[in-house]
Protein backbone atom coordinates (compact mmCIF):
# COMPACT_ATOMS: atom_id res chain seq x y z
CA UNK A 1 0.00 0.00 0.00
CA UNK A 2 2.68 2.42 0.79
CA UNK A 3 4.14 1.46 -3.03
CA UNK A 4 1.14 2.47 -4.55
CA UNK A 5 0.25 5.43 -1.91
CA UNK A 6 4.06 7.01 -3.47
CA UNK A 7 2.88 6.65 -6.96
CA UNK A 8 0.03 8.54 -6.61
CA UNK A 9 1.33 11.40 -9.49
CA UNK A 10 1.76 8.89 -11.51
CA UNK A 11 -1.47 6.58 -10.94
CA UNK A 12 -3.16 9.91 -11.01
CA UNK A 13 -2.07 11.24 -14.08
CA UNK A 14 -2.74 7.89 -16.13
CA UNK A 15 -6.10 7.71 -14.95
CA UNK A 16 -6.87 11.32 -15.78
CA UNK A 17 -5.63 10.57 -19.62
CA UNK A 18 -7.70 7.41 -19.67
CA UNK A 19 -10.66 9.14 -18.71
CA UNK A 20 -10.50 12.03 -21.02
CA UNK A 21 -9.13 9.76 -24.07
CA UNK A 22 -12.21 7.15 -23.56
CA UNK A 23 -14.66 10.07 -22.82
CA UNK A 24 -13.07 12.14 -26.39
CA UNK A 25 -14.20 9.03 -28.35
CA UNK A 26 -17.72 8.96 -27.33
CA UNK A 27 -18.26 12.46 -27.43
CA UNK A 28 -16.68 12.58 -30.75
CA UNK A 29 -19.20 10.10 -32.09
CA UNK A 30 -22.01 11.96 -30.45
CA UNK A 31 -20.85 15.63 -31.88
CA UNK A 32 -20.34 14.01 -35.57
CA UNK A 33 -23.41 12.37 -35.73
CA UNK A 34 -25.03 15.56 -34.95
CA UNK A 35 -23.45 17.05 -37.22
CA UNK A 36 -24.51 15.26 -40.07
CA UNK A 37 -21.52 12.80 -40.51
CA UNK A 38 -21.89 9.80 -42.32
CA UNK A 39 -21.84 6.55 -40.55
CA UNK A 40 -18.51 5.63 -42.23
CA UNK A 41 -17.17 8.77 -40.97
CA UNK A 42 -18.02 8.20 -37.38
CA UNK A 43 -16.32 5.05 -37.39
CA UNK A 44 -13.02 6.07 -39.33
CA UNK A 45 -12.73 8.59 -36.60
CA UNK A 46 -11.72 5.51 -33.73
CA UNK A 47 -10.07 3.71 -37.04
CA UNK A 48 -7.76 6.60 -37.02
CA UNK A 49 -7.33 6.93 -33.53
CA UNK A 50 -6.23 3.54 -33.68
CA UNK A 51 -3.96 4.08 -36.96
CA UNK A 52 -1.56 6.61 -34.88
CA UNK A 53 -1.75 4.62 -31.81
CA UNK A 54 0.12 1.60 -33.33
CA UNK A 55 2.25 4.14 -35.19
CA UNK A 56 2.93 6.04 -31.84
CA UNK A 57 3.82 2.20 -30.28
CA UNK A 58 6.53 1.96 -32.64
CA UNK A 59 7.65 5.16 -32.42
CA UNK A 60 7.54 6.58 -28.58
CA UNK A 61 10.93 4.55 -27.63
CA UNK A 62 12.94 6.38 -29.90
CA UNK A 63 11.38 9.93 -29.41
CA UNK A 64 11.74 9.57 -25.60
CA UNK A 65 15.56 8.72 -26.20
CA UNK A 66 15.66 11.87 -28.29
CA UNK A 67 14.16 14.08 -25.85
CA UNK A 68 13.95 12.65 -22.88
CA UNK A 69 10.83 11.16 -20.68
CA UNK A 70 9.27 15.03 -18.97
CA UNK A 71 10.15 16.56 -22.30
CA UNK A 72 8.52 14.23 -24.52
CA UNK A 73 5.69 14.05 -22.03
CA UNK A 74 4.91 17.77 -22.29
CA UNK A 75 5.43 18.03 -25.85
CA UNK A 76 2.58 15.46 -26.76
CA UNK A 77 0.03 16.60 -23.78
CA UNK A 78 -0.15 19.78 -25.49
CA UNK A 79 -0.38 18.19 -28.95
CA UNK A 80 -3.53 16.05 -27.72
CA UNK A 81 -4.79 19.27 -25.48
CA UNK A 82 -4.70 21.04 -29.02
CA UNK A 83 -6.35 18.54 -30.65
CA UNK A 84 -9.03 18.36 -28.37
CA UNK A 85 -9.90 21.93 -28.57
CA UNK A 86 -9.36 21.88 -32.46
CA UNK A 87 -12.43 19.82 -33.03
CA UNK A 88 -14.59 21.91 -31.62
CA UNK A 89 -12.93 25.00 -33.54
CA UNK A 90 -12.55 23.75 -37.29
CA UNK A 91 -15.99 20.86 -37.32
CA UNK A 92 -14.83 19.32 -40.55
CA UNK A 93 -14.63 15.14 -41.39
CA UNK A 94 -11.08 15.52 -43.03
CA UNK A 95 -9.58 17.68 -40.14
CA UNK A 96 -11.07 15.69 -37.68
CA UNK A 97 -9.38 12.64 -39.23
CA UNK A 98 -6.39 13.79 -39.01
CA UNK A 99 -6.76 14.99 -35.82
CA UNK A 100 -7.66 11.56 -34.76
CA UNK A 101 -4.67 9.90 -36.07
CA UNK A 102 -2.68 13.07 -34.24
CA UNK A 103 -4.63 11.98 -31.22
CA UNK A 104 -3.68 8.24 -31.36
CA UNK A 105 0.08 8.86 -31.29
CA UNK A 106 0.32 11.01 -28.81
CA UNK A 107 -1.36 9.00 -26.40
CA UNK A 108 0.95 6.28 -27.20
CA UNK A 109 3.41 8.17 -26.42
CA UNK A 110 1.97 9.59 -23.14
CA UNK A 111 0.95 5.99 -21.73
CA UNK A 112 3.97 4.43 -22.70
CA UNK A 113 5.72 7.05 -20.56
CA UNK A 114 3.36 6.75 -17.20
CA UNK A 115 3.51 3.05 -17.10
CA UNK A 116 7.53 3.00 -17.71
CA UNK A 117 7.83 5.22 -15.15
CA UNK A 118 5.49 3.06 -12.90
CA UNK A 119 7.46 0.00 -13.94
CA UNK A 120 10.62 1.66 -12.63
CA UNK A 121 9.29 1.94 -9.57
CA UNK A 122 8.04 -1.65 -8.94
CA UNK A 123 9.93 -4.12 -8.33
CA UNK A 124 9.23 -8.18 -9.36
CA UNK A 125 7.60 -9.00 -5.77
CA UNK A 126 5.09 -5.67 -6.38
CA UNK A 127 4.30 -5.24 -10.33
CA UNK A 128 0.90 -6.91 -9.54
CA UNK A 129 -0.03 -4.96 -7.00
CA UNK A 130 0.47 -1.86 -9.44
CA UNK A 131 -0.71 -3.09 -12.17
CA UNK A 132 -4.19 -3.18 -9.72
CA UNK A 133 -4.09 -0.44 -8.26
CA UNK A 134 -3.52 1.46 -12.18
CA UNK A 135 -6.35 -0.95 -13.71
CA UNK A 136 -8.64 0.23 -10.82
CA UNK A 137 -7.72 3.74 -11.75
CA UNK A 138 -8.26 3.32 -14.93
CA UNK A 139 -11.90 1.86 -14.51
CA UNK A 140 -12.97 3.84 -12.33
CA UNK A 141 -11.56 7.37 -14.35
CA UNK A 142 -13.20 6.01 -17.34
CA UNK A 143 -16.67 4.80 -16.07
CA UNK A 144 -17.15 8.62 -14.15
CA UNK A 145 -16.25 10.36 -16.80
CA UNK A 146 -18.30 8.47 -19.34
CA UNK A 147 -21.23 9.38 -17.11
CA UNK A 148 -20.37 12.85 -17.12
CA UNK A 149 -22.02 13.26 -21.05
CA UNK A 150 -24.69 13.52 -19.55
CA UNK A 151 -24.24 17.09 -18.02
CA UNK A 152 -22.89 18.71 -20.96
CA UNK A 153 -24.29 19.79 -24.40
CA UNK A 154 -22.46 18.00 -26.92
CA UNK A 155 -22.78 20.41 -29.14
CA UNK A 156 -21.24 23.15 -27.10
CA UNK A 157 -17.55 23.88 -26.76
CA UNK A 158 -17.26 23.47 -23.03
CA UNK A 159 -16.84 19.66 -23.15
CA UNK A 160 -14.23 20.22 -25.26
CA UNK A 161 -12.59 22.49 -23.36
CA UNK A 162 -12.98 20.35 -20.21
CA UNK A 163 -11.43 17.83 -21.89
CA UNK A 164 -8.13 20.01 -23.12
CA UNK A 165 -8.10 21.30 -19.52
CA UNK A 166 -7.76 17.61 -18.27
CA UNK A 167 -5.19 16.38 -20.51
CA UNK A 168 -3.32 19.56 -19.67
CA UNK A 169 -3.38 18.92 -16.05
CA UNK A 170 -2.92 15.34 -16.23
CA UNK A 171 0.79 17.04 -17.44
CA UNK A 172 1.63 18.38 -13.90
CA UNK A 173 1.65 15.29 -11.63
CA UNK A 174 4.37 13.69 -13.88
CA UNK A 175 6.48 17.29 -14.61
CA UNK A 176 6.73 17.76 -10.70
CA UNK A 177 7.29 13.99 -9.59
CA UNK A 178 10.81 13.51 -7.74
CA UNK A 179 10.02 9.48 -8.92
CA UNK A 180 13.63 9.17 -11.30
CA UNK A 181 12.95 8.59 -14.93
CA UNK A 182 13.48 5.15 -16.69
CA UNK A 183 15.59 4.40 -19.43
CA UNK A 184 13.41 4.60 -23.03
CA UNK A 185 10.94 1.97 -22.73
CA UNK A 186 11.09 -0.73 -25.23
CA UNK A 187 9.10 -1.17 -28.42
CA UNK A 188 7.11 -3.76 -29.23
CA UNK A 189 7.44 -5.74 -32.98
CA UNK A 190 4.47 -6.94 -34.97
CA UNK A 191 5.14 -10.56 -36.05
CA UNK A 192 1.73 -11.78 -37.10
CA UNK A 193 3.44 -15.11 -37.71
CA UNK A 194 5.24 -15.82 -35.01
CA UNK A 195 2.05 -14.99 -33.11
CA UNK A 196 -0.14 -17.29 -35.30
CA UNK A 197 2.68 -19.61 -34.89
CA UNK A 198 2.57 -19.56 -30.92
CA UNK A 199 -0.88 -19.99 -30.60
CA UNK A 200 -3.75 -19.45 -33.72
CA UNK A 201 -6.36 -18.78 -31.12
CA UNK A 202 -4.36 -16.26 -29.16
CA UNK A 203 -3.78 -14.30 -32.35
CA UNK A 204 -7.27 -14.77 -33.68
CA UNK A 205 -9.13 -13.75 -30.37
CA UNK A 206 -6.49 -10.57 -30.36
CA UNK A 207 -7.25 -9.46 -33.52
CA UNK A 208 -11.71 -10.60 -33.73
CA UNK A 209 -11.87 -8.54 -29.73
CA UNK A 210 -10.18 -5.62 -31.88
CA UNK A 211 -12.16 -5.48 -34.15
CA UNK A 212 -15.48 -6.40 -32.26
CA UNK A 213 -14.45 -3.61 -29.68
CA UNK A 214 -13.53 -0.82 -31.96
CA UNK A 215 -16.83 -1.22 -33.84
CA UNK A 216 -19.12 -0.73 -30.55
CA UNK A 217 -16.72 2.16 -28.77
CA UNK A 218 -16.75 3.81 -32.49
CA UNK A 219 -20.69 3.41 -32.90
CA UNK A 220 -22.41 2.60 -29.82
CA UNK A 221 -23.96 6.67 -29.92
CA UNK A 222 -24.71 6.04 -33.23
CA UNK A 223 -26.56 2.72 -32.47
CA UNK A 224 -28.03 4.70 -29.63
CA UNK A 225 -29.25 8.05 -31.02
CA UNK A 226 -31.05 5.56 -33.93
CA UNK A 227 -33.31 4.32 -31.11
CA UNK A 228 -34.46 7.84 -30.14
CA UNK A 229 -32.57 8.15 -27.35
CA UNK A 230 -30.80 11.51 -26.51
CA UNK A 231 -27.37 11.80 -27.41
CA UNK A 232 -26.18 12.20 -23.64
CA UNK A 233 -27.21 9.00 -23.28
CA UNK A 234 -24.45 7.36 -25.03
CA UNK A 235 -21.87 7.64 -22.25
CA UNK A 236 -24.04 5.99 -19.56
CA UNK A 237 -24.40 3.19 -22.43
CA UNK A 238 -20.93 3.01 -22.87
CA UNK A 239 -20.44 3.32 -19.00
CA UNK A 240 -22.83 0.35 -18.55
CA UNK A 241 -20.80 -1.69 -20.88
CA UNK A 242 -16.99 -1.00 -19.03
CA UNK A 243 -18.01 -1.49 -15.32
CA UNK A 244 -19.60 -4.97 -16.60
CA UNK A 245 -16.52 -5.56 -17.86
CA UNK A 246 -14.31 -4.12 -14.72
CA UNK A 247 -17.08 -6.62 -12.72
CA UNK A 248 -16.56 -9.87 -14.40
CA UNK A 249 -12.05 -9.75 -14.79
CA UNK A 250 -11.87 -11.69 -11.75
CA UNK A 251 -14.55 -14.34 -11.33
CA UNK A 252 -13.27 -15.28 -15.01
CA UNK A 253 -9.98 -14.78 -14.51
CA UNK A 254 -10.38 -17.35 -12.02
CA UNK A 255 -12.55 -19.40 -13.81
CA UNK A 256 -9.32 -19.76 -16.65
CA UNK A 257 -6.87 -20.66 -14.21
CA UNK A 258 -8.72 -23.58 -13.41
CA UNK A 259 -9.90 -24.82 -16.42
CA UNK A 260 -9.03 -24.63 -20.02
CA UNK A 261 -8.79 -21.19 -21.34
CA UNK A 262 -10.20 -21.68 -24.84
CA UNK A 263 -13.18 -23.38 -22.95
CA UNK A 264 -13.51 -19.98 -21.01
CA UNK A 265 -13.02 -18.00 -23.94
CA UNK A 266 -15.27 -19.63 -25.93
CA UNK A 267 -18.13 -19.43 -23.16
CA UNK A 268 -17.26 -15.69 -22.83
CA UNK A 269 -17.91 -15.08 -26.97
CA UNK A 270 -20.95 -17.56 -26.97
CA UNK A 271 -22.71 -15.29 -24.13
CA UNK A 272 -21.44 -11.77 -25.39
CA UNK A 273 -22.56 -13.14 -29.06
CA UNK A 274 -26.21 -13.68 -27.47
CA UNK A 275 -25.96 -10.58 -25.47
CA UNK A 276 -24.91 -8.50 -28.65
CA UNK A 277 -28.19 -9.65 -30.28
CA UNK A 278 -30.45 -8.88 -27.01
CA UNK A 279 -28.95 -5.27 -27.38
CA UNK A 280 -31.13 -4.14 -30.02
CA UNK A 281 -34.48 -5.63 -28.43
CA UNK A 282 -33.87 -3.95 -24.92
CA UNK A 283 -33.42 -1.11 -26.76
CA UNK A 284 -37.05 -0.96 -27.75
CA UNK A 285 -37.66 -1.38 -24.48
CA UNK A 286 -36.65 1.36 -22.28
CA UNK A 287 -33.19 3.05 -21.31
CA UNK A 288 -33.33 1.04 -17.86
CA UNK A 289 -33.26 -2.34 -19.97
CA UNK A 290 -30.37 -1.15 -22.38
CA UNK A 291 -27.74 -0.11 -19.49
CA UNK A 292 -29.12 -3.49 -17.94
CA UNK A 293 -28.09 -5.62 -21.13
CA UNK A 294 -25.38 -3.18 -21.90
CA UNK A 295 -23.77 -4.32 -18.79
CA UNK A 296 -24.23 -7.93 -18.95
CA UNK A 297 -22.32 -7.67 -22.62
CA UNK A 298 -19.37 -5.81 -21.28
CA UNK A 299 -18.99 -8.45 -18.52
CA UNK A 300 -19.18 -11.49 -21.16
CA UNK A 301 -17.31 -9.48 -24.23
CA UNK A 302 -14.27 -7.15 -22.26
CA UNK A 303 -12.11 -10.16 -20.81
CA UNK A 304 -11.68 -11.36 -24.57
CA UNK A 305 -8.57 -10.38 -25.50
CA UNK A 306 -7.34 -10.42 -21.32
CA UNK A 307 -7.69 -14.42 -22.23
CA UNK A 308 -6.25 -14.17 -25.12
CA UNK A 309 -3.03 -12.58 -23.96
CA UNK A 310 -3.22 -15.45 -21.15
CA UNK A 311 -3.35 -18.18 -23.70
CA UNK A 312 -0.60 -17.04 -25.56
CA UNK A 313 1.55 -16.41 -22.18
CA UNK A 314 0.71 -20.17 -21.58
CA UNK A 315 2.66 -21.44 -24.81
CA UNK A 316 5.46 -18.59 -24.55
CA UNK A 317 8.68 -19.41 -24.16
CA UNK A 318 10.62 -18.09 -21.03
CA UNK A 319 12.01 -14.89 -21.23
CA UNK A 320 9.77 -13.56 -24.26
CA UNK A 321 6.41 -12.74 -22.41
CA UNK A 322 7.21 -8.69 -22.84
CA UNK A 323 7.68 -9.22 -26.61
CA UNK A 324 4.50 -11.66 -27.13
CA UNK A 325 2.07 -9.36 -25.05
CA UNK A 326 2.97 -6.13 -26.87
CA UNK A 327 3.13 -7.86 -30.05
CA UNK A 328 -0.53 -8.89 -28.97
CA UNK A 329 -1.84 -5.51 -28.39
CA UNK A 330 -0.57 -4.40 -31.86
CA UNK A 331 -2.47 -7.16 -33.28
CA UNK A 332 -5.64 -5.79 -31.63
CA UNK A 333 -4.91 -2.64 -32.48
CA UNK A 334 -4.05 -3.12 -36.01
CA UNK A 335 -7.22 -5.27 -36.35
CA UNK A 336 -9.22 -2.13 -34.95
CA UNK A 337 -8.39 0.08 -37.69
CA UNK A 338 -10.66 -2.13 -39.75
CA UNK A 339 -13.77 -2.79 -37.01
CA UNK A 340 -15.67 1.02 -36.98
CA UNK A 341 -15.08 0.86 -41.07
CA UNK A 342 -16.92 -2.44 -41.01
CA UNK A 343 -19.69 -1.86 -38.25
CA UNK A 344 -20.57 2.19 -40.08
CA UNK A 345 -21.69 -0.12 -43.40
CA UNK A 346 -23.36 -2.67 -41.22
CA UNK A 347 -25.57 0.06 -39.93
CA UNK A 348 -25.74 1.94 -43.01
CA UNK A 349 -27.10 -1.15 -44.68
CA UNK A 350 -29.48 -2.84 -41.70
CA UNK A 351 -30.23 0.35 -39.52
CA UNK A 352 -29.15 0.55 -35.89
CA UNK A 353 -29.51 -3.05 -35.02
CA UNK A 354 -26.29 -3.79 -37.77
CA UNK A 355 -23.72 -2.63 -35.20
CA UNK A 356 -24.65 -5.43 -32.79
CA UNK A 357 -25.32 -7.78 -35.80
CA UNK A 358 -22.16 -7.59 -36.79
CA UNK A 359 -20.55 -7.86 -33.48
CA UNK A 360 -22.49 -10.99 -32.49
CA UNK A 361 -20.95 -12.19 -35.93
CA UNK A 362 -17.67 -11.46 -34.85
CA UNK A 363 -17.76 -12.89 -31.35
CA UNK A 364 -19.92 -16.21 -32.79
CA UNK A 365 -16.50 -16.77 -35.48
CA UNK A 366 -14.06 -16.67 -32.82
CA UNK A 367 -16.28 -19.06 -30.53
CA UNK A 368 -16.49 -21.50 -33.79
CA UNK A 369 -12.67 -20.71 -34.20
CA UNK A 370 -11.67 -21.82 -30.50
CA UNK A 371 -14.50 -25.03 -30.88
CA UNK A 372 -12.33 -25.97 -33.75
CA UNK A 373 -8.80 -25.24 -32.13
CA UNK A 374 -9.82 -27.52 -29.09
CA UNK A 375 -10.01 -30.93 -31.51
CA UNK A 376 -6.65 -29.58 -32.69
CA UNK A 377 -4.44 -29.36 -29.93
CA UNK A 378 -4.39 -30.09 -26.13
CA UNK A 379 -5.01 -27.63 -23.57
CA UNK A 380 -1.69 -26.30 -21.76
CA UNK A 381 -1.09 -26.23 -18.29
CA UNK A 382 -1.91 -22.50 -17.12
CA UNK A 383 2.09 -20.81 -16.91
CA UNK A 384 0.59 -18.36 -14.72
CA UNK A 385 -2.31 -16.22 -13.70
CA UNK A 386 -4.98 -14.52 -15.61
CA UNK A 387 -4.07 -11.03 -15.64
CA UNK A 388 -6.52 -7.70 -16.47
CA UNK A 389 -4.18 -5.54 -18.51
CA UNK A 390 -5.09 -2.21 -20.39
CA UNK A 391 -4.85 -1.70 -24.02
CA UNK A 392 -2.51 1.26 -23.70
CA UNK A 393 1.33 0.64 -24.99
CA UNK A 394 3.60 -1.93 -24.71
CA UNK A 395 4.67 -0.65 -22.15
CA UNK A 396 2.07 -1.77 -19.58
CA UNK A 397 3.11 -5.56 -19.91
CA UNK A 398 6.23 -4.75 -17.97
CA UNK A 399 3.95 -4.77 -14.88
CA UNK A 400 2.75 -7.80 -15.67
CA UNK A 401 3.40 -10.17 -12.68
CA UNK A 402 3.65 -12.89 -15.61
CA UNK A 403 6.58 -11.20 -16.79
CA UNK A 404 10.20 -12.31 -15.42
CA UNK A 405 12.00 -9.83 -13.53
CA UNK A 406 14.80 -9.51 -16.16
CA UNK A 407 12.27 -8.65 -18.80
CA UNK A 408 10.72 -5.95 -16.31
CA UNK A 409 13.81 -4.16 -15.99
CA UNK A 410 14.18 -1.74 -18.60
CA UNK A 411 18.03 -1.28 -20.02
CA UNK A 412 19.80 0.56 -18.67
Amino acid sequence: MRLVLSLWPLLLSGGVLLGANGLQSTLLAVRGGAEGFPPLVVGLLLSAYYAGLVVGCQAAPGIVRDVGHIRAFTAFASIASAATLLHAVVVDEAVWLGLRVATGFSFAVLQMIVEAWLNERATNETRGQVLSAYRITDFAAVTALQSSLVLFDPMGFTLFALLSVLVSVALVPVALTRIEAPAPPASARLDLGALWRLSPVAAAGAALVGLTASSFWAMSPVFVAGYGYAPSDAGPFVGAIILGGALSQAPVGWLSDHLDRRLVLLGTTVGASGMALVLPVAAGVSLEALLGAAALFGALALPGFGLSIAHANDHARPGTTLSVNGGMLLLYGAAAIAGPVIASQAIARFGPEGLFWWVAGGYALLALFCTYRMTRRAAPEPAAPYVAVPRTSPAVFALDPRTEEGEAQSPR
